[in-house]
């Protein structure tokens, strides 16, 4: 008698297990379609629905490869400046665009283009703009990534398939594209298609090392330091914004040209821009205002560290924008496949950093840092900044 209330027992424990297994089965199963239900409501909403080439069009030869960043902004508004400790009086960088003051996309805006930009006299402005559906987007990360994205595409769609190498100008470390071997696919269009989502795929990897070279104190102007932009909540949502973009021009098949994409550049950030819902000038700056001491600092100047307050160390592929706290609009989610046209992206290349003559304070790698490991380094400057923060407020 013990013997079967003992197995009866037993049969009663494993049915409550075997229950419990299967709600908790049922929970993760209505999570994904919850997941899926939401990501696909923002993911086909037309911003980006052009997801294959329909034919196979010319590409830009020789290319000037985007050595120079284009001139960003730290995240405020009307900020003061201070230069080699001394603050400089009456100077102030409004860096707030509006959709009419974007000018016309210029591919690889030269040093001296640059130098333009900031005195107002370039075809090319750039700035921040807020969006209701993409939270603040600044315009330089647009734009360089996709310059980016045009000109991997331009040097990898004749090598598709073919192991080469690309090295790009120091950050800290030596930036090489490593593209690997592998059979294309068959089909020209798929050719096309997958070579257009590869560069943007590697265009956002070069975005996101610069975010982490940026912390561990790389200067593209030499005594300027840049940790101050290093992981701003825009960063790398702009970025992601800027490779659909021209994934998206590339695939219309104006890559035939650096007149065609810039005016096919022009045109996209409009729609794009809008579809976002932008925000007017006096919004913009309104929510400058109303996130002054929560997300940056008024009080401090460029380029101290903590005028910038909120940062996003994360490098995700898919991407929700850092969105004000009493934005009632729901975020676009920006995403780069992991697969297209059955290659897994990854596999087929990617950026590696290796040691340089100035690494800072970038621990040297054993080899090299690969995209796996960039999220480890962004992790330690989050850490590092909580410390710092801590102590500034003591």
């Amino acid at each position: 008698m013990l013997k079967n209330n003992d197995n009866y027992f037993l049969w009663v424990m494993a049915m409550a297990l075997f229950r419990r297994w299967m709600i908790l089965l049922l929970m993760k199963w209505l999570l994904l379609l919850l997941t899926l239900a939401v990501t696909g409501a923002q993911a086909n909403d037309g911003l980006f629905p052009v997801q294959q080439a329909r034919k196979v069009a010319p590409v830009a030869a020789s290319l000037s490869p985007p050595e120079s960043l284009r001139p960003c902004c730290a995240f405020g508004h009307d900020l003061h400046v201070r230069a080699v400790g001394v603050p400089v009086p009456f100077y102030q960088i409004g860096n707030v665009l509006t959709l009419d003051t974007l000018g016309e996309h210029r591919y690889n805006d030269s040093a001296f283009g640059a130098v333009k930009n900031l005195v107002g006299l370039s075809d090319e402005q750039n700035g921040l703009i807020y969006t209701h559906r993409g939270g603040f987007i600044d315009i330089a990360h647009v734009r360089d990534t996709a310059d980016n994205t045009f000109f991997i595409f331009s040097q990898l769609y004749p090598k598709l398939g073919q192991r080469w190498r690309y090295f790009y100008s120091d950050e800290l470390g030596v930036r090489r594209l490593q593209l690997n071997t592998f059979t294309p696919p068959a089909s020209m269009i798929s050719r096309y298609t997958l070579a257009a989502w590869l560069s943007g795929h590697l265009a956002f990897e070069l975005a996101q090392w610069h975010e982490i070279a940026q912390w561990y104190g790389f200067q593209s102007v030499p005594g300027f330091p840049e940790e101050i932009s290093a992981f701003s909540p825009e960063d790398l949502y702009s970025n992601l914004l800027g490779a659909r973009m021209a994934i998206t021009v590339i695939l219309r098949g104006k890559a035939h040209s650096v007149e065609a994409f810039n005016a096919a550049m022009t045109d996209e950030l409009h729609r794009v821009l809008l579809a976002l819902d932008v925000a007017t000038k006096s919004e913009t700056e309104q929510k400058f205002r109303e996130l002054d001491g929560n997300w940056w600092n008024s009080k401090r100047r460029v380029p101290d560290k903590f005028l910038v307050l909120k940062r996003n160390y994360s490098l995700d592929n898919n991407r929700l924008p850092t969105s004000a706290p009493d934005e009632k609009n729901m975020p676009y989610l920006l995403t780069m496949p992991k697969v297209v046209e059955g290659y897994q992206l990854s596999r087929l290349g990617a950026l590696q950093i290796y040691p340089g003559e100035e690494m800072q304070q970038l621990p040297a790698p054993a080899s090299y840092y690969g995209p796996s490991q960039f999220q480890g380094l962004a992790d330690k400057a989050q850490a590092a900044d909580k410390v710092q923060r801590e102590r500034i407020q003591k």
